[in-house]
């Protein structure tokens, strides 16, 4: 039975999407819940599964095409494949292909067509836009077709005759890849952020000693009771918890005309993951434990390592903590998540000469930078509420005891 699949139903807040990957070919066979094709959205990346056994028989939407929520982007055939199965597959892409073709070209008599033309047009735009000749691509498709993957790969593979030691003295070289939709997304936020908001940033610096000493003290019995490792993100998050409630402004946000107090907090964590930056959100912090925390950061890292992060999971949030410290930042001034109006920037541990009671002392210390709305939070409330968190990080008995 031949079905048609379509594209996930998209929320309200995503307009369209981008076919990022066909795992499968047409005619190669496929498992119930198998997944076909990835959809790259403005945020996340969405995965289309097989409805069951069976096999394409022909793909609508090709790499790089732009799709619609609930659009259809192939048919389908259940069932065991067979040669026969397998000879109209070929047919059917044919005929959906010629048919897009005919269409585009408002019907025009057929011609005969060149290397380039033959191909499906995110795979003329992949040649286009890189220079590559289709006569010198190998293509993997069916009937020889060659795909976005194909082109790829020919571009990295470096040209036969020229060898890294005989490239000319003052070879200047470039390339060109079109941006992703996440990376094209990051890129509007952040400059929203910066021409739509009043962003200052206020910094202090936190003595790492006291979190370090015991961490160091309890991690292996942490670990081997909750099952999860014992990291200095959990102290943040509790801090920042503890400092929102006191300073309610840095956990509001701006809506028109409106302030909008929340009375939960929802932290969110700044991941890098090879598609951009991603903020996937810890809900109701004041609830959770060190464990819990520590157990949801790690399953969100995981995550957005394999791009299998849902919209649900960063959608919302109230605060955001980023660590450019784990990529060695020794000082920087984080951007807002809009529409949130403060974010935590944790930055590198490293020992510096301190006076302590008179005395000179080596520490580990760490720059922290809070930037804010300087509409709604006043440089009072911002500087309160990092000093704040500096005092419960630097004593944590502070956070336990509730003081």
């Amino acid at each position: 039975m031949t079905t048609e699949i379509k594209a996930p139903v998209f929320p309200e807040s995503v307009a369209d999407g981008t076919i990022a990957t066909w795992h499968k070919k047409v005619g190669e066979a496929v498992s119930r819940d198998e997944v076909i094709c990835d959809i790259e959205t403005d945020k996340v990346v969405l995965e289309v599964v097989a409805p069951a056994d069976g096999s394409l028989i022909a793909i609508v939407k090709h790499e790089g095409d732009t799709v619609l929520s609930a659009e259809v982007i192939a048919q389908f055939e259940a069932g065991a494949v067979s040669g026969a199965a397998e000879t109209q597959a070929v047919q059917s892409q044919e005929q959906v292909e010629q048919a897009v073709e005919n269409t585009e070209a408002g019907a025009a008599p057929v011609v005969e067509r060149t290397p380039v033309q033959d191909q499906a047009p995110a795979v003329r735009k992949a040649l286009s836009e890189t220079g590559i000749n289709a006569a010198d691509v190998s293509g993997t498709g069916r009937g020889g077709r060659i795909t976005k993957q194909d082109v790829a790969s020919h571009q990295a593979k470096p040209a036969a005759s020229v060898q890294p030691l005989s490239v000319a003295v003052g070879e200047r070289i470039e390339k060109r890849v079109p941006m992703t939709r996440l990376r094209k997304r990051v890129a509007e936020r952040l400059l929203a952020a910066t021409q739509q908001t009043a962003m200052l940033t206020t910094f202090n610096e936190v003595n790492m000693k006291p979190i370090m000493e015991m961490r160091k003290q309890y991690k292996d019995a942490f670990e081997k009771r909750h099952g999860a490792r014992l990291g200095f993100m959990s102290f943040f998050v509790k801090a920042a918890t503890e400092a929102l409630k006191r300073y309610p402004a840095v956990n509001a946000s701006i809506d028109g005309d409106d302030i909008v107090y929340h009375g939960f907090y929802d932290i969110g964590v700044a991941v890098s993951s090879e598609r951009g930056l991603v903020v996937p959100i810890l809900r109701d912090t004041d609830r959770m434990n060190y464990a819990e925390v520590e157990g949801g950061i790690a399953a969100y890292a995981a995550k957005a390592r394999e791009g299998k992060l849902s919209i649900e999971e960063m959608t919302g949030g109230t605060f955001t903590i980023t660590n450019g410290g784990t990529f060695g930042s020794l000082l920087s001034t984080p951007i807002l998540n809009q529409p949130q109006t403060a974010i935590l920037g944790m930055h590198k541990i490293q020992d510096r000469p301190m006076a302590v009671n008179g005395q000179v002392e080596i520490l580990p210390m760490m720059y922290l930078a809070l930037s804010y709305d300087h509409r709604l939070i006043d440089g009072k409330e911002a500087v309160g509420f990092l000093v704040t968190i500096k005092e419960l990080l630097e004593e944590p008995a502070r956070l336990i005891l509730d003081l």
